[in-house]
């Protein structure tokens, strides 16, 4: 057992070192520690820290209750969470200390918070960096997430976020922070006032990118976007202009997968949307204050740029209105039938010197006999690649993709490599496969690996082209001037 306790020991230095474990609490912690292992006695020294990493750490904990033959190891997400959990900060603590950076920059402030998840291994950092990932020569940023379930089926990826029993009432809800049955022991939320209601900041565990994270309404409220949406999102920039934000269209199959509870997603880097351009100037009548266009993007988004939150909230509030209600069976757009409403959008924003650019994007989940998932989502040739909803992130030209492609694109390149025809086993990749081989008449490894990127970039942008409800900006310009009082701007 001395070597459960040694293991706990090194826990209790780490905490003191950088989780802020004050040493008036250490005795009882420990004790808290040696009840979460199953032990009564303590055979312990005490240590000082050594330098290692929280998983390090943590994986010796779980090899030594392994070794102990302790019962705790059948189960060690779980026992390092609840470790974890005992270790850190209790959630009034972190708020105080996020309040004290805050005094300082918000910039400061977030920063300590997130380097505060990674330390206490809420946020799986070292999980995340292993993930592949590359910016492509046509703007777009893929990554594969090797620690991310995929789910092809719509149903069971909304099933797999909810909660049975009611309590909490969804994945997002504020009760989750401390809660056991998620391993949510290490989750800590720090509080928010926008549009002059309660909500709350998180960092997500498996953050798709730099300081990825999720502002939720206090209240269990379903998800929508009107014009009060905009107006947090706008205050949200204000407190941390070094943040992007946004909201998922709240539709299923193209938004977010907790429909249940009003949430906006952001974080600290810019997405290749917001560093689009503008293809065609637009500008509004009633609105001259206002810079507004179409931007130069594969999806069909719109922009509006100024300096009064207010105004930028009424005039996105007028496309907003327009696309919800367009209809065109032409194009196969359909703004409401039995089966719901179809139309929404997905707004975006930064904050620049010209100030709040609103980055409109318009969505639309309408299925039909030929897209069964679909009309504007992935087409079933690129379902091989990614078949999931194309939400938020990826409507701004950041792509997750499956796990599997790891192996499966590994494979892919050697078949590339030794000049041998496709097996049974992959034949969903033939179009993939055809399009790598039409690339150049030989590879070498390191060719292949190249073309194996140039292909998924290509398939990405088709798949944003394939979630377009306007197939050329300059259809989007005509909606703008027809249906929502746009002009062009000379």
């Amino acid at each position: 057992m001395k070597e459960v306790c040694d293991a706990i020991d090194r826990l209790i230095a780490y905490a003191r070192a950088k989780l802020g474990l004050d040493a008036r609490n250490e005795v009882y912690v420990r004790n808290t520690l040696l009840d979460l292992v199953g032990l009564e006695s303590y055979e312990g020294t005490g240590c000082e820290y050594d330098g290692s990493s929280v998983s390090e750490l943590l994986r010796g904990l779980v090899a030594a209750c392994e070794r102990a033959q302790l019962s705790a190891a059948q189960a060690p997400e779980r026992l390092c969470d609840s470790v974890m959990g005992a270790l850190m900060l209790p959630p009034s603590a972190v708020e105080e200390a996020f309040a004290a950076h805050m005094a300082l920059s918000s910039e400061e402030a977030m920063g300590w918070l997130y380097s505060y998840s990674v330390l206490s291994d809420y946020v799986k950092k070292e999980k995340l960096d292993a993930n592949p990932r590359f910016a492509a020569d046509n703007g777009l940023i893929v990554t594969i997430n090797r620690a991310k379930p995929e789910f092809r089926d719509p149903k069971k990826a909304v099933s797999g976020n909810s909660v049975k029993g009611g309590y909490p009432k969804c994945t997002i809800c504020r009760e989750n922070e401390g809660y056991f049955g998620r391993n949510k022991r290490t989750l800590r939320t720090v509080s928010l006032t926008l549009g002059g209601e309660e909500w709350f900041w998180q960092f997500s565990p498996y953050g798709y990118f730099h300081q990825h994270g999720i502002a939720v309404n206090a209240r269990h409220i379903p998800m929508h976007v009107d014009r009060g949406t905009f107006v947090k999102l706008m205050e949200f920039v204000d407190l941390f202009p070094h943040y992007f934000i946004g909201c998922n269209a709240p539709l299923p199959r193209i938004g977010g997968s907790v429909l249940a509870h009003d949430h906006f997603q952001g974080g600290g880097e810019v997405l290749p949307l917001h560093r689009a351009g503008i293809r065609i100037p637009l500008a509004h009548p009633d609105f001259p204050d206002l810079e507004a266009g179409v931007v130069d993007w594969p999806g069909t988004a719109v922009r509006i740029v100024g300096k009064d939150m207010q105004r930028v909230a009424d005039l996105s509030e007028v496309v907003r209105e327009a696309w919800c209600s367009y209809e065109d069976a032409a194009r196969g757009i359909i703004p409401e039938d039995g089966d719901g409403v179809h139309n929404a959008v997905s707004p975006t924003v930064v904050r620049t010197a010209r100030g709040y650019e609103m980055n409109l994007i318009l969505r639309s989940n309408i299925t039909s006999a030929q897209y069964p998932d679909g009309v504007f989502h992935a087409h079933p040739e690129f379902h091989v690649i990614k078949k999931e909803s194309i939400g938020l992130i990826e409507a701004q030209g950041l792509f997750i993709l499956p796990g599997r492609l790891v192996e499966e694109l590994s494979a892919l390149e050697e078949l590339l490599v030794t000049g041998k025809e496709l097996p049974k086993q992959y034949a969903d990749y033939a179009m993939v496969f055809g399009e790598l081989k039409a690339m150049r008449p030989a590879f070498t490894k390191e060719t292949a690996h190249e073309a194996v990127k140039a292909e998924l970039a290509s398939i990405c942008e088709r798949i944003l082209e394939n979630t377009a409800v306007f197939k050329t900006q300059t259809e989007t310009a005509q909606f703008m001037k027809d249906k929502a009082g746009f002009d062009y701007d000379r």
